[in-house]
């Protein structure tokens, strides 16, 4: 049942559904990516801070150590030594501490955005199913952590002899250094060995953070259903939304068959296109107060015919005017001379019908 639901899952995850992962805090996480920043801050450290820390406990140390006689032993004595000391040890080492902090903060946060969420920490009983327990045994994950191991076993050995190899007649002497110069060229040789990792551990972040993206990204995948019926909550019913379409343009004809008796006259095509047109003394330009095509054109001209309301046929103009304006628009400028001889011989016509009565 669930590999027919995975199967059925073919389109690729809508921004609200990877949203809606994100805050439930299913998030793309590396820990390779983790682990490279950490050592890669530890390696900057080393390199760094490795002298000021030094001297930085190399006083308090040698203190302690031939004043030894001088300190008590006692509850409040032993008490007192030890906060001394860790007093000294956070001064030398905060700052070095606080930038690995910052380090492995920075490694999840260049991989996702800060989330704040308790569900991942909610029990889930599908994770003491035993069928679950062999799919995460045996899936890609699993195997993807397996050849991941394998590889660095490898490639740290590998990285490890190469950089040690050359130097095995030094480590031999070792032993036979002062102290001081071994201090030195143990941070010389760590440097060195770290600073190779992190170029080979830069390799294995990479391709896992890219694993692990495309193994999240085929978890957010959606059905056909998922997707329809998403878009119906986010964008509403499309039969409810194909319902209102439909009450706003009755309530649209309705109107403009109401203000049909109010216009100044009608520019047909005569049969596919009318737009009623009026016009007062004072207006800056006609408005369009009705307009539509074939049987909404039709109702147009028979109201017009009703009301008294002259149609004027103009097959260029009405197209024009049909496709340049909207209801309660004023006609656009390009169309004020032909407009204005149809509402001129329009008037001339009214007028003569008055003389003649």
């Amino acid at each position: 049942m669930a590999d027919e639901d995975k199967d059925s899952k073919t389109q690729d995850p809508t921004q609200k559904r990877l949203d809606d992962a994100l805050e439930r805090g299913d998030v793309v996480k590396s820990q390779e990516v983790n682990t490279w920043f950490v050592i890669a801050g530890s390696t900057l450290l080393l390199s760094s801070f490795s002298g000021s820390i030094s001297t930085g406990i190399e006083a308090p140390m040698r203190n302690l150590l031939m004043n030894a006689h001088q300190f008590r032993v006692d509850g409040p004595g032993v008490l007192a030594l030890v906060g001394n000391l860790e007093a000294i040890l956070i001064g030398v080492l905060g700052v070095p501490l606080l930038l690995l902090v910052i380090a492995g903060v920075g490694s999840n946060l260049i991989q996702h955005r800060l989330v704040w969420s308790a569900q991942p920490l909610v029990p889930k009983f599908s994770k003491i199913s035993p069928m679950a327990g062999a799919k995460r045994l045996f899936g890609k994950q699993a195997w993807a952590n397996f050849l991941k191991g394998l590889f660095k076993i490898i490639a740290l050995g590998s990285v490890m002899t190469m950089v040690l190899w050359p130097e095995r007649h030094r480590l031999d002497a070792l032993v036979r250094f002062d102290p001081v110069s071994l201090l030195g060229v143990t941070k010389a040789i760590s440097v060195q060995l770290m600073g190779t990792v992190v170029a080979m551990l830069a390799l294995v972040a990479t391709l896992d953070y890219l694993f692990q993206y495309r193994q999240w990204f085929e978890r957010q995948k959606m059905s056909l259903e998922e997707v329809k019926e998403e878009y119906k909550q986010s964008e509403g019913d499309p039969h409810i939304k194909g319902r209102i379409r439909q009450l706003r343009h009755a309530r649209m004809k309705r109107r403009m068959m109401a203000a049909v008796p109010t216009a100044s006259v009608v520019i047909t095509n005569p049969t596919h296109y009318a737009v009623a047109l009026k016009y007062e003394r004072g207006m800056p330009a006609p408005v369009c107060v009705a307009k539509g095509v074939d049987l909404l054109a039709l109702k147009i001209r028979e109201v017009a015919a009703a009301h008294d309301v002259p149609v004027v046929e103009n097959v260029p103009l009405a197209r024009a005017l049909h496709a340049s304006i909207e209801i309660d628009d004023e006609i656009p400028v390009e169309h004020y001379h032909a407009v204005a001889e149809v509402i001129g011989y329009v008037m001339k016509l009214r007028h003569g019908v008055r003389g003649h009565g």
